[in-house]
């Protein structure tokens, strides 16, 4: 079988790739290029991040590897599709008071939509496409399902989620079923990197204000009740739930309650504050299932961080799903995503946009 892979350069791709060639596919490497030469951003200062310009550095290194592993190499350029797929959303939803997840939108429009389709546009042959994600896919009743890998603390279900029953059926995952130490002893064992490479890799190492094209805009920091605490220079700066750089003075520690983007202003409140007990979220994406008949148990996430929590789920009857958790939750953000689980399998996913 002829299978695409994404080479980041990194450990995790490079492995991946390494065991489909030991398993005997025909491998392709692929790396996308997004930053478009923004002359109008400034450098990042961290490097290694995902939105970054001048890769030149590592793409040599990316070719390097992949000679090293008898592949070929393409790169496409896909800056034009992750402005409008992903960095309008990234824009919209801050300037809106939400706070977005960039790498999943990037994941389901990006990696896996635009590039292969563009790789198919270039003439480029294969069956399968390949990443070096710690993800399982399972097919269950005819159905694909995001699955987590076998390793929890690398597992990285949740930013895939919005993947299309399309995209699962022609995917593959090498790294599902591996413990990270697994796949750190073969990268050493074949002298891919050197043992302490650096991994770790941001969306954007820059201020956000410069990304998302703005100027700083002061506005009221206010509690519950609408008294002026503080002031802030753009919500975009702060996250729900966020305790530290405030900058205020009060009885007890303040949190970040609401981004209000009508009234440019920030609400803080104490942590008792911060609990939710449900979050509704649409713009949903199927998984192991196409609906939610009735109220089911589920384990669900509202971030990247932790582990999924015990809930009751139920579809609306506007398609968007409703998670009421079993203990309440801190801080569930708009704009982030409510994945549900039934144990290690993705029942659905959705963009939250109400908290309760």
């Amino acid at each position: 079988m002829r299978v695409l892979i994404g080479m980041s350069g990194g450990i995790d791709s490079t492995v991946a790739a390494y065991l489909l060639k030991q398993q005997g596919h025909e491998v392709v490497g692929v790396t996308m290029t997004i930053w478009n030469n923004r002359s109008d951003l400034p450098t990042p200062k961290q490097s290694n991040s995902c939105f970054a310009p001048d890769k030149t550095e590592d793409l040599q290194k990316i070719k390097a590897i992949c000679a090293k592993l008898g592949i070929e190499h393409q790169t496409l350029e896909l800056s034009d599709q992750f402005e409008q797929q992903v960095l309008r959303n990234f824009n919209d939803d801050y300037m809106s008071g939400k706070t977005p997840n960039p790498c999943v939108w990037c994941n389901s429009k990006i990696k896996f939509g635009a590039m292969v389709d563009y790789a198919r546009e270039k003439g480029l042959q294969f069956d399968k496409f390949a990443t070096g994600h710690y993800a399982r896919i399972v097919e269950k009743d005819g159905r694909y399902a995001i699955a987590r890998a076998a390793d929890l603390k690398k597992d990285q279900s949740y930013f895939l989620y919005r993947l299309t029953q399309e995209q699962l059926a022609s995917t593959l995952f090498p790294l599902g079923s591996l413990h990270k130490d697994e796949v750190r002893r073969i990268d050493e064992e074949q002298n891919f990197h050197s043992v302490r490479e650096q991994e770790s890799q941001d969306f954007y190492g820059g201020d956000y204000t410069d990304l998302l094209e703005t100027s700083s805009k002061e506005g009221d920091i206010v509690d519950l009740d609408g008294n002026v605490l503080g002031k802030h220079e753009g919500i975009w700066h702060y996250t729900i739930g966020q305790r530290k750089g405030l900058g205020l003075a009060a009885e007890k520690p303040l949190y970040v309650l609401e981004l209000r983007a009508d009234s440019n202003e920030v609400v803080v409140g104490f942590v008792e504050h911060t609990y939710n007990s449900s979050v509704t979220a649409g713009s949903v994406v199927w998984g192991l299932t196409d609906h939610l008949g009735s109220e089911v148990d589920v384990q669900a996430k509202i971030r990247s961080t932790g582990y999924p929590v015990a809930a009751r789920a139920r579809q609306e009857e506007d398609g968007r799903i409703t998670a009421i958790f079993d203990s309440e939750v801190q801080a569930a953000t708009l704009g982030q995503s409510l994945v549900l689980y039934d144990g290690p399998l993705i029942l659905c996913g959705g963009i939250i946009e109400r908290v309760g």
